[in-house]
């Protein structure tokens, strides 16, 4: 064989070589999106108690992600057909930034994910079955590697029980929320290094807004939060206090404020709820709900702040992870401090620190 012909020959078989890796390349590219989901699909029937599935998947190897379409998850002995979780787009990829510190994690973007708690559905949860797997875990698995940083755009998580009549359907919309720096890829001298942002609409169109600080690479991770949820209708809370109380509201306001620290495993924080301008006893009530209703807003006419017309108490919350109590006799003295002395400022009081759950349980 002369040189020349042997020149061709090589020539040849590179651009055959070359042909056959950018095929097996673009076969393998067109395969992926098929394999990736047979495999979610397998993780998520395999999830003891549940069933669920994925629409579609979509790959951009440029970028190093893949999106999830349409994730559905829900319990097998569900009595109701509300999905427990639907999530609409799932983007997960590899944080880019977070490679110049020399770590390779993911970011998680969700779009429109709906998380429905049944009341009776999850009621059912077999808590004796050694087979029966957390679904978080199983979810978590789906993504390849560490998780920094998740994002979730206009979320709505539904509270819901069927069995009362009406049925009680409590809600967050719109919620928008971003976690940064979970796996500490930002490593500084805070004890929390870790940042939570969120928003939200809730029931009654009440604004709500929750940040705060964590340390999710602990065992049992650390946390410094506060949570406020202002002006919302209470008459969007009948359904719910008709049929645990037996009263509605005509009209009126509520708030939430809360703050919570957790340290080692130990909690302590609080919760303050207000009810403003607010009145019962709607027209249409039968004697007995008049009756019950005058006899409670009796009490609530005398407990109440009748300079900023509000009714509240701020109820402490302390202990063990596993045994958090909450002490009623401060609770009712709240009430009494509210309605007699100081009314509560419709605020976090600033008065919980990451360092006041350091401490621990106090000692006499």
């Amino acid at each position: 064989m002369s040189i020349n012909n042997k020149k061709s020959f090589y020539k040849k078989k590179r651009f055959f070589l070359s042909i056959t890796v950018i095929l097996f390349l673009i076969v393998g590219r067109l395969l992926l999106p098929y394999y990736l989901k047979k495999y979610v699909n397998e993780v998520l029937a395999n999830i003891p108690g549940y069933y669920g599935q994925v629409e579609d998947i979509d790959v951009c190897l440029i970028r190093g992600a893949y999106a999830i379409d349409n994730l559905y998850l829900n319990k097998v002995d569900a009595g109701s057909q509300i999905p427990f979780l639907n999530f609409e787009k799932t983007d997960i990829s590899i944080e880019w930034c977070s490679l110049f510190k020399g770590k390779i994690v993911s970011e998680i973007v969700m779009k429109n994910p709906h998380v429905n708690y049944v009341f009776e559905d999850q009621e059912k949860e077999q808590a004796d079955d050694p087979e029966l797997e957390d679904w978080t875990k199983a979810l978590t698995d789906l993504v390849p590697i560490d998780i920094n940083r998740l994002q979730i755009q206009n979320g709505k998580a539904t509270f819901i029980q069927l069995s009362a009549n009406p049925n009680i359907d409590l809600y967050f919309d719109q919620i928008n929320l971003e976690a940064k720096n979970l796996k500490n890829v930002v490593r500084s001298d805070q004890k929390l290094p870790s940042s939570l942002e969120a928003s939200a609409v809730s029931i009654g169109q009440g604004s709500v807004t929750l940040n705060g600080k964590m340390d999710l690479v602990r065992t049992i991770p650390d946390l410094d939060i506060s949570f406020s949820l202002e002006k919302a209708n209470v008459k969007a809370l009948n359904d719910f206090t008709k049929h645990y109380s037996g009263i509605d509201f005509q009209s009126g306001k509520f708030s939430i404020y809360s703050e919570v620290a957790i340290a080692d495993g130990y909690l302590k924080g609080y919760i303050k709820p207000i009810l403003k301008n607010t009145t019962l006893i709607g027209k249409q009530d039968n004697f007995l709900n008049t009756l019950w209703e005058g006899f409670v807003g009796f009490f609530k006419f005398v407990l109440k702040n009748h300079k900023k017309d509000t009714l509240a108490t701020k109820v402490p919350l302390e202990g063990d992870l596993n045994n958090v109590e909450s002490d009623i006799w401060d609770t009712i003295i709240n009430i009494f401090k509210n309605a007699w002395f100081d009314a509560f400022e419709n605020m976090t009081d600033n008065s919980i620190d990451f360092e006041d759950a350091q401490t621990g349980p106090e000692t006499e």
